[in-house]
């Protein structure tokens, strides 16, 4: 019975995350549910799980749809899965730090096209806070990957 429960656990742990997580929607912490975007890249790119692009695309859509961009995340994120299926040159799945550094080239992106995309002193500020913020709880959320599977 306990390995039935450790294997349920193992197996949705990645769509509970990134369900709590966009869930748990706070203007300065988590706004628009966009730390999801943290298990949608790390179970999507780094360590794959099956069904998980599909549920990576819809939720990169609510993320859109709570933060006013259309399409912005779900056209980058497909935009990056395209990319990444293509290239053999980064093997993102065997990098340190759990594709840290992939995830900020991801993230980046995508925060400094925000940043252009409403030239002011608050937009930029708040941009450059959140890219700072996701990059930081990266680890730390996708290290429970670990600790579930030992």
């Amino acid at each position: 019975m306990m390995q039935k429960i450790t294997l349920f656990i193992k197996k949705s742990l990645p769509f509970l995350i990134t369900l709590f997580l966009w869930r748990l929607s706070v203007y300065f912490w988590n706004p628009g549910g966009i730390l999801a975007l943290i298990p949608i890249f790390y179970w999507t790119f780094v360590r794959p799980v099956n069904w998980f692009v599909l549920f990576g695309l819809i939720f990169c859509f609510l993320i859109d749809y709570r933060c006013d961009l259309p399409l912005f995340w779900t056209c980058l994120f497909c935009l990056f899965y395209a990319v990444n299926g293509f290239q053999s040159y980064i093997d993102i799945q065997n990098t340190d730090n759990n594709g840290l550094n992939a995830f900020m080239v991801f993230s980046g992106i995508g925060i400094l096209l925000l940043i252009f995309s409403g030239l002011t002193w608050n937009n930029f500020i708040n941009n450059i806070w959140l890219f700072v913020w996701l990059n930081i709880l990266y680890l730390p959320i996708t290290s429970t990957d670990k600790w579930i599977k030992s």
